[in-house]
């Protein structure tokens, strides 16, 4: 049966993003794939950055398909798995993939799981909480991983606290028995506290970043973008850059036109400056699988909208005022 599935052509968000049918791969599995149905997906800032890349137009057609996959966190039902996978028909699965094609915002995701990162779903959680962690909680443990080694008092400042990714970084250092400080606006300074932060942080106050110098963190965890406290722990690692445009893409690519960026991170490396890196992320199976011990009460989803109602759903998260995840619901056709 063929496949509904949101995918994007060239010239940005929102014209770029169509709703098409693909014609079904009736292909036999490889031995490390498996075919999931999926009944829930979660957007995120890249998806809708992703759309807007400047050099879609210039790549050859033969490596870069004209309608391209939206989405990368997933949840569904094992339709059929091969002999190499943990899976087997019938499993319930969230995941992360990174590298698929077509997106997770299909009705039904082949995946390999080589290159894909999926684990079963605890059974009380539903279809919507289970697709909205992936990325987000990859991206929080990433970058306390690389922070971890410079923590050695215990202190650690997360900008952004309240962010999708922010507010797992928090939760996680917590766990660690980290104190932690991060910024916020004040309207959610109570639930970035309700996550584990010990202090928060007003950064549309003026002087903030003097405020977390003062906190003295042994590492900064930056999920927003901006420079205004580079230089003031031992290590620094971001997600997004120095850039603070929600639809510029971030990551360690953006060293390739931040010439101060690559600097910062080369200077650090050879002991002139402060440790400084922006992220890439690790698709480790053992950061996927350290979210099913977080409780049911701290997956937080701002909307949930319709598989046809996709284009709702990203103009929800590009207002920038989201609290939680942006989750489409997909399920299957009668």
């Amino acid at each position: 049966m063929a496949v509904r599935a949101w995918t994007y052509t060239h010239g940005g968000y929102p014209k770029a993003l169509h709703l098409i049918t693909l014609p079904a791969d009736n292909s036999p599995l490889k031995p490390t794939e498996i075919l999931v149905q999926a009944k829930a997906a979660s957007i995120n800032p890249v998806d809708a950055q992703l759309m807007g890349f400047p050099l879609w137009p210039y790549l050859p057609s033969s490596v870069i398909p004209a309608n391209k996959g939206v989405g990368e966190d997933f949840s569904g039902v094992v339709l059929d798995a091969g002999k190499a996978t943990p899976f087997k028909k019938g499993d319930e699965v969230l995941g992360l993939g990174p590298f698929l094609p077509g997106g997770t915002l299909q009705e039904t995701i082949r995946l390999d799981t080589k290159l894909s990162v999926v684990v079963k779903k605890p059974a009380d959680w539903s279809w919507e909480q289970a697709a909205a962690l992936p990325l987000v909680w990859v991206t929080a443990q990433t970058t306390i991983d690389l922070v971890a080694p410079y923590v050695k008092n215990n202190k650690v400042a997360i900008l952004g606290g309240s962010s999708s990714c922010g507010m797992y970084a928090v939760y996680i250092a917590k766990q660690r028995g980290w104190e932690v400080a991060a910024t916020c606006s004040p309207p959610k300074a109570e639930f970035v506290r309700s996550m584990g932060a010990d202090e928060t942080i007003d950064y549309t106050a003026a002087g903030f970043a003097k405020q977390v110098k003062a906190f003295a963190p042994d590492a900064i965890i930056d999920m927003v973008g901006g420079t205004d406290c580079l230089g003031i722990a031992k290590r620094y690692v971001t997600v997004v850059g120095d850039k603070t445009n929600r639809m510029s893409m971030g990551g360690r690519n953006i060293y390739f036109w931040n010439p101060q960026m690559l600097f910062r991170a080369l200077a650090g490396r050879v002991g002139l400056g402060k440790s400084y890196t922006c992220v890439n992320l690790e698709f480790r199976p053992e950061f996927l699988e350290a979210i099913l011990s977080l409780p049911k009460d701290k997956i937080v989803i701002d909307s949930t909208f319709g598989f046809d109602q996709v284009k709702d759903a990203f103009d929800r998260l590009n207002t920038g005022k989201t609290k939680g995840k942006v989750v489409v619901g997909i399920g299957s056709r009668p």
